[in-house]
């Protein structure tokens, strides 16, 4: 996850998070050096404590306030509307509940607050779904509970207001692994 097409592609989608930010997925902060300046602060939960000590060197370097936090997205602590954006990148796959998990996103946004995500997921093209779903089951025993087969864009959209998105393939990843949701959705502002 840390190939320069990769780096590229968390440049590309944080380049306007502002503010008050929580990131759902930290794992080892590969996107804390992306951050623009206009960040004023960033809460991280991750649930695999390991992933801590390797993301440790990241933060030190970081000129952010970074607070972390070792918890799950499905159940955040944070009181309602207390960030002004929610990042997540290549996570929303592994979550069990992910639907919970953008619930509980959408509801520590402010109002007007924007959710920045990349994800992969089901393909648009059949034949390749066929084959998502075929390799999901061990996909999910070998890579931690990643699931190929989630149709992000919907997913999203059953929760949040207004949301937009791109949907590509990686071109040095196979069309398996690599067909990807990028988006920024919005929680309303009424």
């Amino acid at each position: 996850m840390s190939s320069d097409s990769m780096t590229g592609y968390r440049k590309q989608l944080l380049q306007n998070v502002t503010g008050d930010v929580l990131e759902i997925g930290f794992g080892t902060g590969l996107n804390l050096p992306h951050y623009p300046a206009a960040v004023e602060s960033l809460t991280t939960v991750e649930p695999n404590g390991g992933m801590s000590a390797i993301a440790q060197k990241r933060i030190t370097a970081s000129p952010i306030p970074v607070q972390t936090e070792q918890l799950s997205g499905e159940n955040l602590p944070m009181p309602d509307a207390s960030f002004d954006n929610v990042v997540c990148t290549w996570t929303l796959c592994s979550i069990p509940d992910v639907t919970k998990a953008l619930q509980e996103a959408y509801r520590v946004l402010k109002p007007g607050g924007r959710f920045f995500f990349i994800e992969h997921g089901l393909s648009d093209e059949s034949g390749i779904q066929t084959w998502q779903n075929r390799i999901t089951p061990v996909q999910k025993i070998v890579a931690d509970g990643c699931h190929l087969n989630r149709k992000m864009d919907a997913l999203v959209n059953e929760v949040f207001d207004e949301v937009t998105v791109e949907e590509f393939y990686a071109p040095d990843l196979p069309k398996i692994m690599g067909y990807f949701y990028r988006g920024v959705a919005v929680k309303s502002s009424a």
